[in-house]
């Protein structure tokens, strides 16, 4: 059997937004910078794209950029913020340990340029308190950038109630919702929010195409020089093939949101219930305030790396954490976050699932998750080390 587990990392297109696209790669081929009739058309196709964006955001049509992915989106808002406080005076930026690299690694550009970067620390359960963010506002804080869900755990923010503290403050609110739309529901009026990033590839999108809602009067800075695309937010001839089929897969996602997290949250729930009886395991992040369809566990006594290895061997696809970190041999930054040793978060497996994900995949899972781990740890001198006594479990 295969088993696609993966899905955080980056979904399958869905007939939706394959048939949305296909139009647009060669009978609606214009560029919509054109004057002529078959610009225009393309331009009519654009407008009505980022309508639909709009319509499921709860925001108006102009306050969207679109972009080339959720990383983009997250460097343009971060910097763009940057630069509107540092006219002002102000030089301080907060977010969490545990955000995606795209804004890390942006804030620590920004802190070699002068910028005092404020991380705030996470409970166990992933999850970061309005509290601890009002008490972090000062009166040089010109961003509080914080994810709506985390990529690696799952664990969803209360984003709501921390873009409420921003308003009152007067500070700029930016949120990474990329793992979040359109799993879970987004206003950005009612959730106090003034930028948010999202990528098509996460909801049955296609990859190199993402959007940034910034909020009316919000003075974007360009990280692209060119042309005057996207009200000169963002140079560069719009994919609109890509942009058309991001809209139709969104606008279906937010169609279905509740009966698709219905069905992948009893799927993720067996999953949590099931890995839970592995003796010497762990779930990451919160059991409540989670993603549909995210299971992250770690296994002691065994290497993330090698199970992955097995369930591939034996059909299955999953992670031990971020693709975009997937390169790295150093443990995930987000499990050593939540307060996992080096040694356990070395063991962690996301399950990432989506609605096409069935119960006999889920049991499939189960079994061979079971099994490899067993496996392994029967190989591993380590784990011999701590049934002996040698060493003492920490899980």
């Amino acid at each position: 059997m295969k088993v696609y587990a993966d899905n955080a990392a980056t979904t399958r297109m869905s007939r939706v937004a394959i048939d949305a696209m296909l139009p647009f790669m060669d009978t609606f081929y214009g560029n919509p910078s054109s004057l002529h009739s078959v610009g225009q058309e393309a331009a009519e196709a654009l407008q009505k794209a980022r309508e639909i964006m709009a319509q499921h955001l709860g925001c108006e049509a102009r306050e969207i950029t679109f972009t080339s992915g959720g990383s983009e989106a997250d460097n343009q808002a971060i910097l763009s913020a940057a630069v509107l406080g540092e006219k002002k005076g102000k030089k301080h930026i907060i977010s969490t340990k545990i955000e995606h690299h795209a804004v890390l690694h942006t804030l620590d550009k920004l802190s070699k340029q002068g910028f005092e970067i404020t991380l705030l620390d996470v409970h166990e359960n992933g999850i970061v308190t309005p509290q601890q963010v009002a008490s972090a506002i000062r009166e040089e804080t010109c961003l509080v950038t914080i994810m709506y869900a985390n990529n690696e755990i799952g664990t969803i923010q209360p984003i709501a109630e921390i873009g409420a503290i921003c308003k009152e403050k007067g500070v700029l609110f930016h949120t990474d919702a990329v793992q979040a739309a359109p799993h879970l529901p987004i206003n950005v009026n009612e959730q106090n929010i003034d930028m948010l990033s999202l990528a098509a590839h996460k909801f049955h999108g296609p990859k190199g195409v993402g959007m940034l809602y910034s909020r009316k009067g919000i003075l974007l800075t360009k990280i692209i020089e060119g042309g005057s695309q996207e009200r000169g937010n963002r140079p560069g001839t719009e994919n609109i093939p890509g942009i058309i089929s991001m809209a139709a897969a969104f606008e279906d996602a937010c169609t279905h949101m509740d009966e698709n997290s219905a069905k992948v949250s009893a799927l993720r729930d067996k999953l949590i219930e099931e890995l839970s009886k592995v003796p010497h395991s762990i779930l990451n992040g919160d059991l409540e305030h989670r993603l549909p369809g995210n299971v992250n566990f770690c296994f002691e006594g065994i290497e993330g790396e090698a199970l992955l290895l097995q369930l591939d061997r034996k059909g299955i696809c999953a992670s031990s954490g971020s693709a975009c970190a997937s390169g790295s041999l150093d443990p995930s930054h987000v499990l050593l976050a939540i307060g996992r040793p080096h040694e356990i978060a070395h063991g962690s497996l996301r399950l990432s699932l989506c609605e096409s994900n069935t119960e006999e995949e889920i049991d499939y899972l189960l079994k061979v998750v079971t099994e490899e781990v067993e496996y392994l740890r029967n190989m591993s001198p380590v784990w011999r080390d701590l049934v002996s006594g040698k060493k003492q479990f920490m899980l």
